[in-house]
């Protein structure tokens, strides 16, 4: 379910955006008074869209406010014609100003557009926060920006660990996920984690990167 926080004053228009996004699996919360919008859990929607013409404040100041304060898509909604109006509003922060009257249909694509140029930069993003990074195509895995000498061995078992980074992974699906450990799992599973630990520089009392639950599997994180 997509949540989308709405600020507008004509609750007839609401409704009727509402009732046709939800087909979509979009739910819109409208707020006519804008200072409830501004006062709302903002960071818990995935969009807003905006009004210009509101009760007590200008659209474009709350524009402003939720933008400087807020990492959340914004598009503007507006009869305002006022290409004043448009690059004000664009240079303060809102990512598309759709004039009305418009079709439902295009609204629906704007927030697609920009829902998957979010997850697109949230995804880029992560892979620059990350301290793991592999290749596939080459049978390559890079830590801290350095690729590891590994065995084809060590390869699959870090790989594997890599593809459910944060969940614990358990010994059987690592196994069986790793064509070189299909003999004496068991011991040769252990080597491997111990080696993978050196290389890694982790310290398997207290270790940063490659955990051990006990009982369960293991686990990589960073």
């Amino acid at each position: 379910m997509t949540n989308i926080l709405m600020i507008e004053d004509d609750p007839d228009f609401s409704i009727f955006l509402g009732e046709y996004l939800e087909r979509y699996n979009i739910k819109i919360t409208n707020f006519e008074d804008p200072f409830l919008g501004l006062s709302a859990n903002i960071s818990s929607y995935d969009l807003l869209i905006l009004d210009l013409t509101l009760p007590g404040i200008d659209g474009l100041e709350v524009c402003k406010e939720i933008s400087d304060n807020y990492d959340i898509p914004i598009i503007i909604s507006s009869a305002r014609s006022d290409v004043t109006d448009k690059i004000m509003g664009l240079q303060i922060g809102a990512d598309y100003y759709l004039p009305k009257p418009y079709d439902p249909k295009e609204m629906y694509a704007v927030i697609q557009s920009l829902l998957r140029r979010k997850k697109k930069s949230n995804k880029i993003q992560e892979q620059k926060d990350s301290i793991f990074d592999f290749d596939k195509r080459t049978n390559s895995i890079y830590f801290n920006k350095e690729q590891l000498a590994l065995t084809q061995a060590e390869y699959e078992v870090l790989i594997c660990l890599l593809e459910n980074k944060n969940a614990i992974v358990s010994r059987e699906q690592i196994v069986n996920n790793s064509e070189s450990l299909s003999d004496s799992y068991s011991k040769s599973l252990d080597v491997i984690i111990g080696r993978l630990r050196t290389k890694l520089n982790d310290n398997s009392k207290n270790p940063k990167y490659l955990h051990s639950i006990r009982g369960l599997g293991y686990k990589i994180s960073q």
